[in-house]
């Protein structure tokens, strides 16, 4: 019987529509788009520019404002340490407590270097307060960092109304948009962001490509760059552009864009079929999160009694999915966004993650909550009728 693969917030498959888009540029179309002067160079350039403008139309933003990066990580350290380092004059930058470590991380590297950093706390469904943030901005702050939606829990955060408050105390906001391309409406002007960081294999692309949006219209933002090269990407990224995988990024946005609505609203039934199947079985199951303001393909719960890496080794050959407690190293502990939640308690330590995608089907979804449900139970000592 076929794996069941339900932890699309880690990684999603590349959609064949994507693969198919790009197979010409890994095989035939090889050339250096930095190589303009010949056929081979100007080729791989048009598809280059192709690309730039379906990332742009994704999340209405100009060409110019897009800049091909190796990855959502990447482009989260561009925008972090690249616009500290251009306002030596603001050395003082606010997040959040569960923002991804490729957020964290650079603003911590910052603050060892003399920054101040403020960590902004968020309350039992995960959210940010707009009161804090607005309390946090001083004439200090050159940065406000906070994701759209977080990868574990599925809370959304208030973009739009966070970017109106640095808007309107010239502050520069950046948001981590890995997680909602796929499955919300973007629109960097009408949502206030200043700064945005794309994934491509979050939103159904290759692996091993992202982009950074850096506005060009008021405010103006200004990065520094990182390391130094041949100057691609007006000297904000350099190094060869990786054809292929940004050929993928602009057909899977675009291919998002057309689709997020729906496949947002059936994931959403899937969902809350498969939440209401667990209660039914396990009454005392606990969800993780905002109950609404959500993504709408995930779902993190825990269940009292159960070690979730437990459960996991039970089902690893049936159904693959994500718990809280494992982390990206080898290094297991519990997940610093549980820990804002709720602490250092058993929900925490028993939080795992259920996101379904795009191409999961109600059979295959409802088939991983039996086996789930009773998993749990035999864990528990009883065995499911």
């Amino acid at each position: 019987m076929t794996r069941i693969y339900l932890d699309h917030n880690a990684t999603t498959p590349v959609d064949p529509a994507v693969a198919a888009a790009m197979q010409p540029f890994l095989v035939e179309f090889f050339g250096n788009p930095s190589s303009v002067e010949h056929e081979d160079g100007h080729l791989a350039a048009a598809a280059v520019s192709r690309a730039r403008t379906e990332v742009a139309a994704a999340i209405g933003a100009r060409d110019n404002e897009i800049v091909f990066t190796g990855s959502c990580t990447e482009a989260d350290n561009l925008a972090i340490l690249g616009v500290a380092r251009s306002c030596p004059d603001k050395r003082h930058l606010i997040t959040s407590a569960i923002e991804h470590p490729a957020v964290l991380e650079p603003a911590r590297a910052l603050e060892r270097a003399g920054w101040r950093l403020t960590v902004l706390p968020v309350d039992t469904d995960g959210r940010v307060s707009l009161d804090d943030v607005a309390a946090s901005i001083t004439p200090e702050t050159a940065l406000v960092s906070i994701m759209a939606a977080n990868n574990e829990i599925g809370t959304l955060q208030p973009i739009r109304e966070i970017g109106a408050l640095c808007s309107a105390r010239d502050v520069v906001f950046h948001t981590d948009l890995a997680q909602v391309m796929a499955y919300a409406d973007i629109d960097v002007e009408r949502d206030n962001i200043h700064v945005a960081s794309l994934s491509a294999h979050k939103a159904y692309g290759p692996k091993g490509v992202g982009a950074l949006y850096v506005r060009s219209r008021r405010p103006r933002v200004k990065l520094e760059p990182l390391y130094f090269g041949g100057g691609q990407e007006r000297g904000l990224r350099p190094g060869t552009l990786n054809t292929a995988g940004i050929v993928g990024l602009g057909a899977a946005l675009t291919i998002a864009r057309k689709r997020a609505a729906s496949d947002a609203k059936r994931l959403v039934a899937m969902t809350e079929t498969f939440r209401q199947f667990v209660l039914r079985e396990l009454p005392d199951a606990q969800f993780n999160g905002h109950p609404n303001l959500r993504l709408p393909n995930t779902l993190s719960l825990s269940l009292p009694g159960i070690e979730p890496l437990a459960l996991m080794r039970r089902l690893r050959d049936q159904v693959s999915f994500s718990a809280s407690s494992a982390c990206a190293t080898d290094k297991v502990e519990t997940s610093h966004v549980l820990l804002a939640l709720y602490g250092d308690t058993e929900r925490a330590r028993g939080a795992f993650r259920i996101a379904p995608g795009r191409f999961t089907i109600e059979e295959d979804l409802a088939r991983a909550a039996r086996m789930i449900t009773a998993e749990a139970l035999m864990l528990r000592g009883r065995v499911a009728a």
